[in-house]
């Protein structure tokens, strides 16, 4: 008596053709919470961004002849600073929130008031505009860096200069105050120097070359390290080394605008005109994220625990983002499944949300059915649905996979109706230049073709003309692979010629742009 061994039915695997996408990192976790950003609308470019110190954590906006002051709650004006007649610059808030100090186009200082938005001094004797201001560590002087090449330094209480340094060549759009002493300065110019003074001595103590326009700078906690951006590059100095370059991280495409400390200061972010954001880990300078933003950006602003993230853009908007809290009702679903019988943990929303989003995918339970009935032109026809191969193709892709790894593709074509055929070439037509699926597509249309290269003539003029365009997408795609390759060729003799070490640095990843992609090689072969 024969015996009949039966193998378990194993489904069709399509987690290959997910769409590739960032791991998720406890960093990328954190900063998605920022959630969706709200868009503010200004009259003019945003120059600077900066929170108050205090609760409830307002941020002030310097853009045209005011200084908007922002609830970042309710998204609106609490205040209006309008105290200048020409072009505000650079407004940054003292440690105590009381304070609020602003360069303009007038080449004066001012500093005001929050709460009654007054005038209590201005400072004049700059001969050009001045772009950044800040109140140094004693938080009893002022430091005001100008177009006029020259760094001032302030007392409040007498309204005098104490200390004037001319030592760059051209306009000086960056700066910052040391955070251990208030006598330790730092400007960043376009003449592309950053420069350390000590105002105990009016000297100049440390020179750098940063090797393109200086627009932002910042100092680490400690003191004793500094950072500048400029041009596409931020570059890392240990200032007791001598100035000694400790990293060069070249991330963005586009000039970098603003630099920032955020998460405990653990965290470095910059902001460029290549409208993105980018933060880095300050223990080894590598990229834990990326924010994308719809225009370039010009300033950028995080409050106390990261909780807002404010941006600034060339054309007036601000982009405001809140840090999400947990609302009532999902504390309350987490309280109702956590126990829930037949759990052996607890489960949140998260966790029942994708086994809903399978009971209702049911294309791919019915597409199974099929395959384990061995209707296999059944089972093809339902992952040709229109919903299915325009919104989810990695599940046709995926059976397509299935049956060729089978050998009897050629099967379930053969009976396809004429409607179902128009759905294939749509489908080969539509995904062919997509990297995923495109060496299952291929292979797929080489089967297709088997199948009917005696029947073409008989096909509807509306399938003739989708396996025309079908041909035409191929011929495109291999002159694309053919010029690839030769650009390749160029580019290897070019590195072989100029004796280019193949090995990279952690902190030059952008370097790996120059390499193309290994898939530029394949060529695509079909007989049409």
């Amino acid at each position: 008596m024969a015996h009949v061994i039966s193998y378990p039915f194993k489904k069709t695997n399509k987690g290959f053709f997910k769409k590739p996408g960032p791991a998720a990192t406890r960093d990328a976790i954190y900063w998605k919470k920022l959630g969706l950003p709200v868009l503010v609308k200004e009259f003019g470019a945003i120059d600077y961004l900066d929170f108050s110190p205090i609760e409830p954590y307002y941020f002030a906006a310097t853009c045209s002849v005011r200084i908007q002051i922002y609830d970042p709650i309710t998204k609106v004006v609490a205040k209006n600073i309008a105290k200048f007649v020409e072009a505000a610059y650079g407004g940054v808030f003292r440690n105590d929130g009381r304070l609020l100090v602003a360069g303009s186009e007038e080449a004066s200082v001012k500093i005001f008031d929050v709460q009654s938005k007054n005038v209590l001094r201005v400072f004049t004797g700059h001969t050009g505009p001045v772009h950044r201001t800040f109140f140094t560590k004693d938080q009893v002087k002022v430091l005001s860096f100008s177009d006029d090449k020259s760094v001032c330094l302030w007392d409040i209480a007498t309204e005098e200069k104490i200390a004037s340094f001319s030592e760059h060549t051209d306009y000086i759009r960056a700066g910052a105050p040391s955070p251990i002493s208030p006598d330790i300065i730092l400007s960043g110019s376009y003449d592309h120097t950053v420069k350390l003074y000590d105002c105990r001595s009016n000297e100049t103590v440390l020179t750098v070359n940063h090797g393109s326009p200086v627009e932002s700078t910042l100092f680490l906690p400690s003191g004793g390290i500094f950072i500048s951006a400029g041009g596409t590059e931020i570059k890392v100095w240990d200032i007791f080394n001598g100035g000694k370059l400790l990293a060069n991280i070249s991330q963005h495409h586009k000039t970098v605008t603003t630099l920032r400390l955020a998460s405990n200061n653990s965290r470095l972010m910059s902001a460029s005109l290549d409208r993105h954001v980018k933060i880095y880990d300050l223990a080894t300078f590598k990229v834990v994220n990326n924010i994308d933003f719809p225009n370039a950006v010009l300033s950028m602003a995080i409050s106390e625990n990261d909780d807002v993230l404010a941006v600034g853009m060339i054309d007036g908007v601000i982009s405001i983002r809140k840090r999400e809290q947990p609302s009532k009702l999902i504390d309350k679903r987490k309280r109702q499944f956590k126990f829930a019988p037949g759990y052996t943990q607890i489960s949140t929303i998260d966790d029942v949300t994708p086994k809903q989003k399978e009971r209702k995918g049911a294309p791919e339970l019915e597409c199974d059915r099929f395959m384990r009935n061995f209707e296999f032109t059944k089972a093809l026809s339902i992952v040709l649905k229109p919903l299915v191969a325009t919104k989810h193709p990695n599940v046709t892709t995926a059976l397509l996979q299935e049956l060729l790894r089978r050998k009897i593709l050629h099967i379930a074509i053969r009976d396809l109706p004429e409607r179902d055929i128009s759905a294939l070439l749509k489908f080969f037509k539509n995904n062919l230049g997509e990297t995923r699926f495109t060496r299952i597509v291929i292979d797929a249309a080489n089967v297709f073709v088997d199948v009917f290269e005696n029947n073409i003539s008989a096909f509807s003029r509306y399938n003739l003309w989708l396996y025309t365009a079908l041909q035409k997408i191929i011929t495109a795609e291999i002159e694309v692979c053919k010029r690839v390759s030769e650009l390749e060729g160029a580019m290897g003799m070019l590195f072989s010629s100029a004796q280019v070490s193949t090995s990279y640095d952690p902190l030059d990843l952008h370097d790996n742009n120059l390499a193309p992609s290994s898939n530029a090689q394949k060529e695509i072969v079909i007989d049409v």
